[in-house]
C-alpha cells in the first residue's frame, strides 16, 4: 500500500490562498479592498507562511486527521494578518478605540496561534500517513 502526495495541489491552494488572502487583508494594494491601517512589517511574511502551510497541508493530506486544527489555524492566521478595523464583526462588537487599543498589539500572536495550529494540522496527518503505511506493511 503507497500513498501519494499532491504536490500539485499543494501548490494551488498555495498559490490561491496567497493571492486571496494578501488581497483581501490589502497587505498589497489592489483597486478591490483598502486598508485602515498601515501594513506591519510582520504581515506579509505571515501572509506568505501561511500559504505555504496551506500548500503543505492540502499536499500531504491523508485524512481527516488535522483538519479541524488547521482550519483554525487558517481562520486565526486571517484574523490576525487582517486590518483590525477593516474587520466590520469585530468594529461592531468592540468598537475603534477598543480594537486599536487592545486587539491590534496582539494580533501577531494571533497570526503566530493560527499557524502553529496549521503546522500541527500538517503534523497530524504526516503521522498518520505514516502510521497507515506501517500497518499496511505490518499487515502485508
Amino acid at each position: 500500500m503507497e500513498f501519494h502526495y499532491r504536490p500539485w495541489t499543494g501548490l494551488a491552494w498555495g498559490l490561491t490562498t496567497f493571492a486571496s488572502v494578501g488581497t483581501i487583508t490589502a497587505v498589497w494594494s489592489n483597486p478591490w479592498f483598502t486598508r485602515m491601517t498601515s501594513v506591519a512589517v510582520w504581515e506579509f511574511p505571515a501572509v506568505l507562511l501561511l500559504a505555504i502551510l496551506t500548500g503543505v497541508f492540502f499536499a500531504v493530506r491523508f485524512t481527516a486527521c488535522g483538519a479541524r486544527r488547521a482550519g483554525i489555524g487558517g481562520v486565526l492566521s486571517f484574523i490576525g494578518i487582517a486590518c483590525p478595523v477593516c474587520n466590520k464583526i469585530l468594529m461592531l462588537v468592540f468598537g475603534g478605540p477598543l480594537l486599536l487599543a487592545y486587539f491590534d498589539p496582539v494580533r501577531p500572536y494571533i497570526a503566530l496561534a493560527g499557524l502553529i495550529l496549521l503546522a500541527v494540522g500538517i503534523y497530524r496527518n504526516i503521522a498518520a500517513r505514516r502510521a497507515a503505511l506501517a500497518t499496511a506493511w505490518v499487515m502485508s
